[in-house]
């Protein structure tokens, strides 16, 4: 019969176990703060229930809820993966949290990895939350949801750059200030409630590249019209996306 050995064996958990953890601590985090659950949920479940009972819009010949589902969708990947993310970073890069993390054995890598997962995370149950929301209000689909889901990665990718570029950059109260402004110029701008066409014939190319545009334009055509996964809106999130992550990892500053 072996003695049991007590002896302590210090050491870092397991990368993928730290990443996990981290995650789970930034989703908790995201979900009690009341400013974020607004902009989360809140607002986007509001915004289609709204909009999709009361005749306040003219978004053509079909379904008001056929229109708004997929644009709420879009709003809700950019409220988490922008909005919501830029302010919590610039706000940690501020008071030394960043810093602090990075020196614990979960890398700035790892880090950034917890950060991705979290928003990933959020974004699943806001996916829940609207598709039910719809399907209750009459919404009915069509198309791949694998090619959504594809066009909501790529739209999480830009937007997460965005976001990341500016509290990587900016003041703490800047970040605070513009994510908010940025996010309401794109809500109005986007095609998220308002559809495009209703804007002057001259603007509309420079509003269809906007990230939001792209991500609200693909969901539409795929899960209201049945399209296959459309090229264009592809390309400009792949764009915005290899563009801004570029950006971030040469000028985001940790402290």
């Amino acid at each position: 019969m072996t003695a049991l050995d007590f002896t302590p064996a210090p050491g870092a958990a397991p990368f993928p176990r730290m990443v996990l953890a981290q995650a789970g601590a930034e989703i908790r985090a995201m979900l009690r703060n009341g400013e974020q659950l607004l902009l989360t949920l809140i607002i986007p479940v509001l915004l289609l229930t709204g909009f999709s009972l009361a005749p306040l819009i003219d978004v053509g010949s079909g379904r008001r809820v056929d229109f708004l589902a997929p644009g709420v969708l879009a709003l809700a990947v950019m409220s988490t993966a922008f909005t919501g993310q830029a302010i919590a970073t610039g706000f940690e890069r501020r008071y030394g949290v960043l810093k602090r993390i990075g020196a614990t054995p979960l890398s700035r890598g790892g880090l950034m990895l917890a950060k991705t997962a979290a928003v990933v995370g959020v974004e699943a149950i806001q996916a829940v939350v609207i598709v039910a929301v719809g399907l209750a209000l009459g919404w009915r689909p069509h198309g791949s949801f694998l090619s959504a889901a594809l066009l909501i990665v790529l739209g999480t990718a830009a937007f997460s750059g965005l976001g990341l570029l500016m509290a990587g950059t900016l003041r703490a109260e800047a970040t605070l200030a513009g994510a908010n402004l940025v996010y309401l110029v794109l809500l109005g701008a986007g095609g998220v409630v308002f559809p495009l066409t209703k804007f002057p014939e001259g603007v509309r190319p420079v509003l269809e590249a906007l990230p939001i545009s792209a991500l609200t334009g693909g969901l539409r055509a795929i899960l209201t019209e049945g399209a296959a996964l459309p090229l264009g809106p592809v390309a400009v999130l792949a764009c915005w996306a290899v563009l801004t992550l570029a950006l971030v990892s040469r000028t985001f500053r940790w402290e």
